[in-house]
């Protein structure tokens, strides 16, 4: 098995380059076979999915809100029988929740969970996609990442582990997939420029280039259960660049 037969590229990554046809003409010709949609893609399903054809392209996995979740689960499920996804992630809570106290994160993840058992009967995996934010001590020494995974206990809620933000959180990410294993079912491959450079873009850099060392990581992901690799970038300075030459450094890794 290849390296690209899972690797996949987030498409919030180009969204600067804002039309999807020239963002999918980029993906493609830089090599990569899956991307993962945003929410908005599920709104328009029937052209997204032909777009994606006519280039060769398919669907990993996509990103969903959490208000789209609650509002319109029928709808998800259709758009995502469109686009064959068997996996979605809630990327985060909005900028005005993400400082909530402990309770707030609780009532998160009893609300992840019985979603997750909503989109389970229609063969959905639903996953928590993790910012550094989370990685905060809510409950004395749990963090509101712990307390979203305890209230989700028993639940078939699924993580997708985002080892970069983990790391800017000052959390050890192999040691978090280790704990949380059972749940890890796809991984966010992104890097971290060097202190002091890439300010302009929030400190982020092409996966390969920056401190983090994507070798091993990528076999620890793998290993905690990653179905999934998926390249992202939240801010490039030239979207184009960052997929290919990201692609080019991970499509040379050998399991």
């Amino acid at each position: 098995m290849s390296v690209t037969d899972y690797l996949s590229i987030q498409l919030y990554t180009l969204r600067s380059m804002e039309d999807l046809d020239r963002i999918l003409d980029t993906v493609a010709q830089a090599g990569y076979r899956y991307v993962e949609t945003v929410g908005s893609h599920l709104d328009d399903v029937a052209s997204v999915r032909s777009k994606l054809d006519s280039r060769g392209l398919k669907a990993s996995s996509s990103h969903v809100s959490m208000a789209a979740l609650r509002e319109k689960p029928d709808a998800i499920v259709d758009a995502c029988r469109t686009l064959d996804i068997t996996d979605l992630y809630m990327p985060a809570v909005p900028p005005e929740q993400r400082d909530m106290e402990a309770d707030g994160w609780r009532s998160l993840g009893r609300e992840l969970g019985r979603l997750a058992e909503r989109f389970k009967r229609d063969g959905i995996r639903l996953g928590y996609h993790n910012h550094h934010w989370e990685l905060k001590s809510k409950d004395g020494n749990k963090t509101a990442l712990e307390l979203i995974f305890e209230e989700a206990e028993g639940s078939p809620l699924a993580w997708q582990v985002d080892v970069a933000w983990l790391v800017r959180g000052n959390a050890d990410p192999r040691e978090w997939m280790k704990r949380h294993r059972s749940r890890i079912t796809a991984a966010h491959v992104k890097d971290i420029a060097p202190a002091g450079q890439n300010e302009d873009q929030d400190g982020w850099t092409d996966v390969g280039s920056g401190v983090l060392e994507w070798r091993n990581l990528w076999r620890s992901c793998r290993e905690a259960g990653a179905k999934w690799m998926v390249v992202e970038h939240d801010k490039p300075a030239n979207p184009a660049h960052t997929a290919r030459v990201s692609f080019d450094f991970l499509r040379s890794i050998e399991e």
